[in-house]
């Protein structure tokens, strides 16, 4: 990809927390560009990074070391002020609907608040424009003098994505938005990021540890593990196709609607514990439970390298091959 097709560029970051016991290395090496009008899947397991990327991204986290650039301008070390115009440009929709909402301020004062704050809007305006989103996002506007406490879970994640979408952003960073959500509602919502996504020309990272969520919604899928990416692929070759040990092991547990064929597929389980997140690693992170590690995985780190492609992994197996 080149720089120019890159709306957002993350480039070896890096977030670590220091606690009583050492330091977290939260995100360790991260790097990753997002095309306009995509959406890039980032899954792993909990604990694995996926959320304290999208909130370096948005400065919710301060950042160790690494560089974010939004349309080829890094973030890194802006002052608040430079950086509230750059931040309307990408928003974030975050995965509890319970939690995200302030339950002191109806429906409008949420929608209409980043308006006021960036004065996109005309006060006198405010009001039409927040119906206007309500609807967009396929909530009753006149509900909208409401408080968060009385809408269901799927219409509160409408509510975050609707104040998300105020400031007509370019990129959205949704972070598992449907993951505390009912079955029945999951669709719903999905069906309604990807019509948006159409409608605005959006471009989504798209957080989730549901993999079959993630097939559906993306291009692309980088998959991470302690604080790497580990492996990025367009979506089928990532998902028919894995290179690494730790993406085949999580597609082997995808299920299959055909009871004969998930009768007879192979599971891969990944065994042993996840390393403590202040453990110093050489090698290889995922060494420690790979059925397939060998010498050179105990003493060296491998490189996220293209493989095929389009195609990159972090792994020595294909060059043993």
């Amino acid at each position: 990809m080149s720089v120019s097709e890159a709306i957002l560029e993350v480039d070896a970051l890096r977030v670590h927390f220091h606690v009583p016991r050492g330091v977290v290395r939260a995100v360790d090496g991260v790097s990753l560009a997002l095309r306009k009008g995509e959406t890039l899947g980032l899954v792993g397991e909990s604990g694995c990074g996926k959320s304290t990327v999208a909130r370096a991204i948005v400065a919710l986290v301060p950042t160790t070391s690494g560089d974010i650039r939004f349309r080829g301008e890094s973030l890194i070390g802006l002052s608040r002020g430079r950086m509230r115009p750059l931040r309307r440009h990408l928003q974030m929709v975050f995965q509890d609907p319970y939690a995200s909402l302030n339950p002191r301020m109806t429906i409008a004062s949420t929608i209409a608040e980043p308006m006021r704050i960036h004065a996109t809007v005309a006060p006198g305006d405010l009001d039409e424009r927040v119906c206007e989103i309500m609807e967009l996002v396929g909530l009753d506007p006149s509900m909208r003098r409401r408080y968060p406490h009385e809408f269901s879970g799927g219409q509160r994640q409408r509510i975050g994505l609707a104040r998300a979408l105020a400031l007509e952003p370019d990129v959205i960073l949704l972070d598992e938005p449907v993951s505390a959500l009912d079955v029945s509602v999951q669709a719903q919502v999905l069906n309604l990021l990807e019509d948006l996504k159409a409608r605005l020309g959006l471009t989504y990272l798209l957080i989730a540890h549901h993999l079959a969520v993630v097939r559906h919604m993306s291009e692309r899928v980088a998959v991470m593990y302690l604080g790497r990416i580990v492996e990025l692929a367009d979506r089928e070759p990532l998902y028919t196709e894995p290179i690494h040990p730790y993406t085949e092991a999580l597609m082997s547990a995808i299920p299959v609607p055909d009871p004969v064929v998930e009768a007879e597929r192979k599971r891969i389980p990944i065994e042993g514990e996840v390393p403590s997140p202040t453990a110093t690693i050489t090698g290889c992170p995922f060494r420690s439970r790979c059925p397939q590690a060998f010498e050179r995985c105990e003493v060296e780190a491998p490189e996220l390298e293209e493989h095929r492609p389009g195609h990159l992994a972090a792994c020595h197996l294909p060059d043993a091959d």
